[in-house]
């Protein structure tokens, strides 16, 4: 019990000395969560309440299952702009897509729950973080070409962003003055607190003041849109309706998996990282349960999907949170708002709101300074996160995600497929060999080839050492009568490996060359010596070192 419930583990052992420090954090994070969910409810395209519940879903019931002590649970910018892209894709009206964001947050806490008891994490390796950056950099540039009509007081609309972008740069001759003066106002003011007064919560005090601004100017009377009504108190937990699930089951099931591979590599990485900076053990798959669960609370709920959220996590850990019990006060806090404050929102301006939204993705998804590194580092990871971008903006978020995980593994099977063959050369006045790219001055002996091969040998790879080795061989000068294969790197080789290593190293060999293997590992030699390839060739022809392979090559060609 103690190991799926963790708060059986440390609330018996609470020290009342943790509490101030708790409820400090607990009430600071709630400062900064409250705002932003309104705002990550209004990217999901759901009434701004229904963030408020997922909020308070999504704390309450991390503090119970989870193991970090600082993590912060709750919707972020990422995940609701996979939710909107549901709703946007299947093209429910408003009023139902409460249901449909509910049903999406309901499966993707099933699939972390599958991910914990199956221990699947290695499944969010399947997006690499080229194309998380490309992929998140793209929904934010979508999530703010949204957001721009709400700005202007204008409309705008397309089948993608390009086209959304264009539709609402040809409104702005009838934008609505007032609204325009609000939104440049708001992201003014929220723009200016983060780069001038960091320490200040920008988006509560853009709230408060969107609020005041609304009574003291009358800005509805005055044709500035507002979010509208939002209820008191919180809602009864029911399933979505099962024709939400049977009607738009595969943009369900897409927006789940997005959500697992974007969510699991999140959350595992900020757990440990707080673990280890306060020195204590945390559970990968235990957070992948809690993550789970919390999903599975919100959709009950009517919430949207929820995540660890590393600025509220910061913010948390800032402030001195000890244990979960800062979640426990986090959750309060939003509960208490819903029971007390909600209706206040409902003269919140739309300009405001979309103010909010801008600055948290803009700043929270758009990773200029890991696109420079990429660029600086690895052209290749760089071209593949602008894919990303691209596949986004042009076809929506959900096929954004498919294209990353396809460019993920198109890349992988790419590099695997064709592993470094280098020829080695020995260092003067030693027994190491060296790449002879980068130090073309060491020693080669003339008939002699020396090659390494960096990777598995196996279906998709022994054509590369094939054609490595007819490329090195055929119409050398002098001609190649023995070649070394430096195998140290060859992990794993399967049958067809095995049957081509037979052909070229065999005494009928259309190469005519002699094979000499160096460094090979036990395993991959077990697999030859069962298909016999060991027998024939014979133990000599296996050596422990480069350095040993050559003096036993030499002394060969001496005896010939």
């Amino acid at each position: 019990m103690k190991r799926l419930l963790p708060i059986f583990e440390w609330l018996p052992r609470y020290q009342r000395s943790d509490l101030r420090y708790d409820v400090i954090a607990g009430v600071t994070v709630s400062a900064l969560v409250v705002p932003k969910a309104l705002g990550y409810a209004g990217i999901a395209l759901i009434p701004i309440q229904n963030g408020l519940y997922a909020a308070a879903a999504g704390a309450l019931i991390y503090a119970i299952f989870g193991t970090s002590r600082q993590i912060s649970t709750g919707p972020s910018s990422a995940i609701a702009a996979v939710a909107a892209s549901a709703v946007v894709t299947t093209g429910l009206p408003a009023d139902e897509a409460p249901q449909l964001v509910a049903a999406v947050t309901l499966m993707a806490g099933v699939l972390f729950l599958a991910l914990s008891v199956l221990k699947m994490g290695w499944i969010s390796r399947f997006l690499s973080k080229a194309v998380i950056t490309g992929f998140l950099f793209g929904a934010a540039i979508e999530v703010v070409v949204g957001e721009l009509p709400k700005t202007t007081g204008t409309e705008a609309s397309g089948e993608n962003s390009w086209r959304e972008f264009a539709s609402w740069w040809n409104s702005l001759d009838s934008f609505h003055g007032t609204t325009l003066l609000v939104g440049a106002v708001a992201l003014g003011a929220i723009l200016a607190m983060r780069f001038i007064w960091p320490r200040v919560p920008g988006a509560l005090v853009l709230v408060v003041g969107g609020l005041v601004a609304a009574q003291v100017f009358n800005l509805a009377d005055s044709g500035v849109a507002t979010v509208g009504e939002v209820p008191r108190g919180v809602p009864a937990p029911a399933f979505p309706g099962l024709s939400v699930f049977t009607e738009n089951f595969p943009t369900i099931t897409v927006a789940a998996i997005a959500l697992l591979l974007i969510g699991f590599s999140q959350t595992a990485g900020d757990a440990r990282m707080f673990a280890s900076r306060h020195k204590y053990r945390i559970d990968v798959d235990q957070e992948s349960l809690a993550q789970g669960m919390s999903n599975v609370g919100s959709g009950l709920f009517q919430g949207m999907p929820v995540s660890t959220s590393l600025s509220a996590s910061s913010l948390s850990d800032s402030t001195g949170a000890r244990t979960q019990m800062s979640s426990v006060v986090t959750g309060a806090m939003v509960i208490l708002t819903l029971l007390v404050f909600a209706p206040l929102f409902s003269d919140l301006p739309k300009p405001v709101l979309a103010a909010i939204i801008i600055d948290a993705v803009v700043f929270g998804m758009m990773d200029v300074a890991e696109m420079r590194r990429l660029w600086r580092v690895a052209r290749v990871d760089f071209w593949i996160a602008v894919g990303a971008i691209l596949g986004v903006l042009t076809s929506g978020v959900l096929a954004g995600v498919i294209i990353g995980i396809v460019l993920s593994l198109g890349w992988l099977v790419y590099v695997n497929a064709r592993p470094p063959t280098p020829q080695l050369g020995r260092r003067p006045g030693t027994t190491t060999f060296r790449p002879l790219e980068q130090y073309p001055d060491d020693e080669t002996y003339p008939g002699v080839l020396v090659l390494g091969f960096d990777g598995g040998l196996y279906f998709a790879t022994t054509e590369v050492l094939t054609d490595r080795l007819r490329d090195k061989v055929v119409d050398a000068d002098p001609p190649i009568e023995d070649v070394i294969l430096d195998f140290e790197a060859v992990n794993f080789i399967d049958s067809q490996g095995v049957g081509e290593l037979d052909r070229l190293a065999g005494v009928d060999g259309d190469l005519g060359i002699t094979v000499h293997f160096a460094r090979m590992k036990d395993d991959v030699r077990a697999v030859l010596a069962a298909d016999g390839v060991v027998d024939r060739l014979g133990p000599d022809h296996f050596h422990v070192t480069v350095d040993g392979a050559m003096k036993a090559v030499l002394a060969a060609r001496q005896t010939r």
